[in-house]
């Protein structure tokens, strides 16, 4: 769950070029680091700001996730659509595993990860050794990096792994798996929903099949009788998907989620050669798409963060921190 604020984006320091290089050469140009044979890990922008005392990303804001103590990772980097606005390199192909490794090793690995990709902070003058201290024992795993975490066959597995070690447990899908999505129980579950019809869903997502529309509609129906704290999430891309609050109001009822995220769309990485700048809406169009769904869903504004462009919207217009199952 990655972000970027707009002042930074030029900041970006990857070049792009149509001549997409191999997998391999890719996850470690952009930072990641592998966790095993299929799993990956990388830091984001907001554990580095938060690292040297300058600010939380929104979900410390709507959840109170310390974001120096968020491990951000993916089970497996396959996924079985290519989005527009995704700004990961969906241009390559991903090699599939020959073996699956397990959800503890998984977990393992990616906690030594992270340690080794914030070490730079224990000796930085910027850095708040504190911080450091505690990132160094990441307590929330955002299972949201990169790929389709679905597409993992011991997901249910590897979430309570973490939950064993104390983590809080957020898992982001896009909902494409109703099987798995019936399976696992995070404490906070996330499922994408970037269209308000199928043709739209064709044209933004770029699905492997097109029957996976209908997988969507199933998810949403299993959504509603999920026990985790759930949560819709919207990309709005201007003159892309932008449009029908309407049309996607009745499908957020099917799930009746506690939450609805709607982040606009950033002009970052791999994207930039799928979207023109301008397909980036400002902060005041997504509240102002925002406001228009609310009153379609009869939920209520929660809250809002404008560096990041996004809206929280929930039923009785309350927000609280994501806590562990009992």
């Amino acid at each position: 769950m990655s972000e970027m604020s707009p002042e930074n984006q030029n900041q970006e320091k990857s070049s792009l070029s149509f001549d997409i290089p191999d997998f391999a050469t890719l996850l470690k140009k952009q930072g990641y680091a592998l966790a095993g044979r299929h799993s990956a890990v990388k830091t984001c922008l907001w554990l580095r700001k938060a690292m040297n005392d300058e600010g939380f990303c929104y979900k410390g804001k709507f959840y109170g996730v310390a974001s120096h103590r968020c491990l951000q990772m993916a089970p497996t980097l396959l996924c079985n659509q290519s989005c527009l606005f995704c700004w990961r390199p969906t241009e390559a192909p991903v090699p599939a595993p020959e073996e699956w490794d397990s959800p503890a090793e998984i977990v393992e690995k990616s906690i030594e990860c992270q340690r080794k990709l914030i070490t730079g902070f224990g000796g930085s003058p910027n850095a708040l050794r504190e911080r450091w201290l505690e990132g160094n024992e990441p307590n929330n795993v955002a299972i949201s990096l990169s790929g389709e975490p679905t597409m993992y066959p011991y997901l249910p597995e590897l979430i309570e792994e973490y939950e064993k070690r104390g983590f809080t447990t957020f898992l982001v899908t896009n909902g494409t798996i109703p099987k798995m999505v019936a399976k696992v129980f995070p404490d906070q579950f996330y499922m994408s929903l970037d269209a308000p019809d199928f043709e739209t869903y064709l044209k933004v997502c770029q699905p492997k099949s097109p029957g996976l529309w209908e997988k969507i509609s199933e998810s949403l129906a299993l959504i509603k009788e999920k026990p985790s704290r759930t949560v819709i999430r919207i990309t709005l891309v201007k003159g892309v998907n932008m449009f029908n609050p309407a049309g996607y109001a009745e499908l957020i009822k099917k799930a009746s989620p506690d939450f609805v995220e709607i982040k606009a769309y950033m002009h970052l990485g791999f994207s930039r050669l799928r979207l023109e700048r301008e397909a980036m809406p400002t902060h005041a169009e997504v509240l102002e798409f925002s406001k228009e769904l609310a009153k379609k869903l009869g939920y209520e504004l929660a809250d809002e963060s404008e560096i990041s462009r996004v809206v929280l919207l929930s039923k009785d217009g309350k927000k609280s921190p994501v806590r562990k199952k009992k």
